[in-house]
């Protein structure tokens, strides 16, 4: 009888101090003292944005070929921190050019400051101001607006921002907007930080 009151005295004194051990921070599963800290909060996404027209919504014609076809007014935000550099690339997911899978070239844009957090509508041809180069399906320095025939489907025109941690030393090919942005594109691989996306559709009035 004696023997089964000391056992039980010594069973009680080990479950005492495993609670007193809990308690000044031997178990961690609980977040206690000795957990570790929980990791900072993601950045936010990089944004691009329009007053022009609804994001997955219809081009108005005056940024069209059906209109005046200016560029429309673009924005961003949250652009990473390290960022150099911006290319902003508008192209029609609709066209197929010379029967390859490369598809219509609406808007190239590269070398856009760091600093720089839009276009204004109605960006002037050549090169801007800001030492940004520009070039499209028609031409060297020229926007290109949506075009897409009355007789066929909507078509799906992307537009795609990069913020880059590097200027693109690429020159224009005049003779050929296509070249330059298949140099560009090449140029840029390594070098992304993060991409933003906004999206329009349109066909011609019928």
């Amino acid at each position: 009888m004696r023997f089964s009151r000391v056992a039980t005295a010594l069973c009680l004194a080990s479950l005492m101090v495993g609670v007193v051990a809990a308690q000044r921070g031997g178990g961690q599963r609980g977040g206690g003292a000795g957990a570790p800290a929980a990791p900072g909060a993601a950045a936010p996404p990089m944004r691009l944005m329009t007053n022009a027209f609804i994001d997955g919504g219809a081009i108005p014609p005056k940024f069209t070929q059906a209109g005046d076809q200016v560029s429309p007014q673009l924005a961003w935000a949250d652009a990473p921190a390290a960022t150099q550099s911006f290319v902003l690339h508008m192209h029609d997911m609709e066209g197929a050019r010379n029967k390859t899978s490369e598809d219509q070239l609406h808007w190239l844009v590269w070398n856009i400051p760091a600093t720089t957090r839009g276009l204004p509508e109605g960006v002037p041809k050549g090169d801007l101001k800001d030492g940004s180069h520009q070039t499209s399906a028609s031409g060297d320095g020229v926007y290109r607006g949506p075009g897409a025939p009355a007789t066929g489907p909507y078509h799906h025109y992307v537009f795609e921002l990069f913020a880059l941690d590097t200027k693109i030393d690429v020159a224009a090919n005049p003779g050929d907007p296509f070249d330059t942005r298949a140099k560009v594109l090449a140029a840029m691989q390594g070098h992304v930080l993060g991409k933003a996306v906004y999206l329009g559709f349109f066909r011609r009035p019928q």
